[in-house]
C-alpha cells in the first residue's frame, strides 16, 4: 500500500556533526567553519542533493567563542544559498529547539520548503590561544555587515537586586535548584551526593559509546561525585565533572525539509525523520518569582502539549535527551516530563536514579560536550541517528535557557505523525498566569532557609548562598562567609531551619 503522505509535513533529512581536539594536536577551526563542515556532512547524510543550495532560511545558535556580525551570510555564501532569511538567536540554550520547533511549523504552513540550522563553538581553541597570548585569524565582518534576524529574548536573566546579590551565574544558581530538590524527595546529603554520581555515570558511559562526545573515558559514579585534585568542588553539590564542559570545539549541521522538497532532492525514505510536535514556553523570568526552586510549570506544560500533538503519553517514549547542564535541570525535566513514576517518594521512584535510563542519547553536557548556546542541536542530530536505527520508536528531545528559564520541546520518530500533521504549542499564557513569589530584598529579621550552596575557587569555599523566605512568604537572597555556616551547608540540612538576615542580607542560623 502506498504511503499518503501531506507534501508539507517537516522531515529532518540530515544531521552533521564535527568535534575538532587541538588540544590533541588537530588542526583549528572557527566556529563559521565549524557549522559549514556541520551542513556539508548533512547535506550527504541526506543522501539527496542541491538541499544546502536551497535553503529558505539559514539560521545559525548564537556563538560565545567567536562574535561575527552575521554567522549566518558567511554560512550562506559557503555553502552557495541564497535565502530570503538570514538569522542568528540571542544567548540561551533553549533557542536551538525553539528553532526546530518553528522551522516545522513554517514548513508544515507552507512559508518555507527548505531550512538549515547550524551552530559551531571553538572555545578550547580560543583557550589555548589566550594561554599562548596568541588571536587566531579568523573572519572578521566589516562594520556595515547587515545584520541577521534575532531570534529569542534578549532580556537580561537576572534582575539587577539578584545581580548585586550574587544570583547570577549558572553553576551558582543550579546547585540551589538541586538542594531544594534534594529536600523535596527526603534525600539526605549523603544519599544524594551517591544518586548523582549515579546519574551522571550513566551518562558518562552512553558518552565513550558515542564518537561525537568530548571524554569518552567514562567514570565511575565515586569518580564523579568525590572531591579530588582533578575534580574539585565547583559549588555545592557540584563537583567539576558534574557540571557542563564548555571547553569544547565542536559543530552541528541539520536539514529540514518539507516531504515534497526531501523527495524532490532525491532524499531516500529510510533518511526521513518526521517531526511530530514541537512546544515552547518560559517560566516566570526571574528566579526570585518562581513558585519554588526545584520545578518548571513551563516544561510541564509545553511537554503536555507536545506529547497531546503527537498523540502520545510519556509511556510511549523510546528515547530521550533532556538538557543536560547539571543535574538539577535533568531531575526537575524528568518529574515535569513524567519520566519518573513517584518522585515524591524518598527517590525510590527514580529506581535509585531513575525511572527511565538512559536519559541522553549524547552522554550529556559534561561529557559529550556543551558548546554554550548549541548543545540541543548535537543532542537532535544524534537523536535522529538513533531514531533511524529503531525505526518506528518515539524520541524526546528538550532544550533549555537560562535558569531552567526558556524551554523547548521536541518529538519525532520515523514513521509519520498518526494525525497527519505537525503541532506546534506555546501555551504561554497558562504559564503568566500561574502565582509567583514577591521578592523582598529590605527584609530584617527571622527567615525560613529554602536553599543554599557554597561557592567555592579553587583555593576552598568563599561563601554561602542562600534563598530564604521572610514570614509573608516573599523571597529573600542571602549571603555568609563565615566558615560554621559553610560546613552546615554542606553537612548539615539547613532546608526548613529558622535563620535571621542582617539589613546587608548577612544570614545566621536561629
Amino acid at each position: 500500500m502506498t504511503e499518503q503522505l501531506d507534501p508539507r509535513l517537516p522531515v529532518i533529512v540530515g544531521v552533521g556533526q564535527i568535534t575538532i581536539r587541538p588540544d590533541r594536536g588537530e588542526e583549528s577551526l572557527e566556529p563559521v567553519a565549524l557549522m559549514t563542515e556541520a551542513l556539508r556532512r548533512a547535506e550527504q547524510d541526506s543522501g539527496g542533493s542541491g538541499l544546502l543550495a536551497a535553503a529558505d532560511a539559514v539560521r545559525t545558535v548564537s556563538q560565545l567563542s567567536w562574535r561575527y556580525r552575521n554567522a549566518a551570510a558567511l554560512v550562506a555564501d559557503r555553502i552557495g544559498a541564497h535565502p530570503d532569511e538570514l538569522a542568528t538567536s540571542v544567548m540561551g540554550g533553549n533557542l536551538a529547539g525553539v528553532m526546530v520547533a518553528r522551522a516545522a511549523a513554517e514548513i508544515q504552513a507552507g512559508k518555507a520548503e527548505v531550512i538549515v540550522l547550524c551552530g559551531g563553538e571553538a572555545t578550547r581553541s580560543m583557550s589555548m590561544f589566550r594561554a599562548s597570548d596568541q588571536r587566531p585569524d579568523w573572519t572578521t565582518q566589516s562594520d556595515d555587515t547587515p545584520p541577521p534576524t534575532m531570534i529569542g529574548d534578549e532580556r537580561p536573566l537576572a534582575s539587577e537586586v539578584e545581580s548585586a546579590r550574587g544570583v547570577v551565574m549558572p553553576v551558582h544558581i543550579y546547585p540551589l535548584f538541586e538542594n531544594a530538590l534534594r529536600a523535596r524527595l527526603g534525600l539526605t546529603i549523603d544519599e544524594q551526593q551517591q544518586r548523582l554520581g549515579k546519574l551522571w555515570s550513566a551518562f558518562a558511559e552512553v558518552a565513550a559509546a558515542n564518537p561525537e562526545a568530548w571524554i569518552r573515558s567514562g567514570f565511575t559514579a565515586d569518580e564523579i561525585a568525590r572531591v579530588a585534585d582533578d575534580n574539585r568542588m565547583i559549588s555545592f553539590p557540584y563537583t567539576k565533572r558534574l557540571c557542563s564542559n564548555n571547553q569544547v570545539d565542536q559543530g552541528s549541521g541539520l536539514i529540514i525539509t518539507s516531504v515534497g522538497a526531501a523527495q524532490a532532492a532525491g532524499v531516500p525514505r529510510g533518511r526521513w525523520v518526521f517531526l511530530h510536535a514541537g512546544a515552547e514556553a518560559v517560566d516566570h523570568w526571574n528566579v526570585s518569582n518562581r513558585i519554588d526552586l526545584c520545578s518548571s510549570p513551563a516544561l510541564r506544560l509545553a511537554g503536555r502539549d507536545a506529547f497531546a500533538l503527537a498523540e502520545i503519553t510519556p509511556a510511549d517514549i523510546d528515547h530521550v535527551d533532556l538538557y543536560s547542564c547539571f543535574p538539577a535541570a535533568v531531575q526537575i525535566g524528568a518529574i515535569e516530563l513524567g519520566l519518573v513514576d513517584d518522585p515524591n517518594a524518598n527517590g525510590s521512584g527514580w529506581g535509585g536514579i531513575g525511572a527511565r535510563q538512559p536519559l541522553t542519547v549524547t552522554g550529556g553536557m559534561s561529557f559529550a560536550g556543551g558548546p554554550w548556546n548549541d548543545y540541543a542541536s548535537h543532542g537532535i542530530a544524534t537523536m535522529v541517528g538513533v531514531l533511524r536505527e529503531d525505526a518506528g520508536s518515539i524520541g524526546v528531545c528538550t532544550a533549555n535557557g537560562g535558569y531552567t528559564t526558556e524551554h523547548a520541546v521536541i518529538v519525532m520518530s520515523t514513521a509519520a505523525p498518526t494525525s497527519g500533521s505537525y503541532g506546534y504549542s506555546e501555551p504561554q499564557a497558562e504559564v503568566d498566569a500561574l502565582p509567583r513569589v514577591e521578592l523582598d530584598d529590605e527584609w530584617v529579621g527571622e527567615v525560613t532557609i529554602e536553599s543554599a550552596t557554597v561557592v567555592h575557587e579553587r583555593s576552598g569555599p568563599t561563601h554561602a548562598l542562600v534563598a530564604a523566605r521572610t514570614p509573608s512568604g516573599a523571597r529573600t537572597w542571602c549571603h555568609s562567609a563565615e566558615p560554621a555556616f559553610m560546613d552546615a551547608v554542606a553537612t548539615v540540612e539547613l532546608i526548613g531551619r529558622r535563620a535571621t538576615r542582617s539589613t546587608s542580607g548577612e544570614i545566621e542560623l536561629a
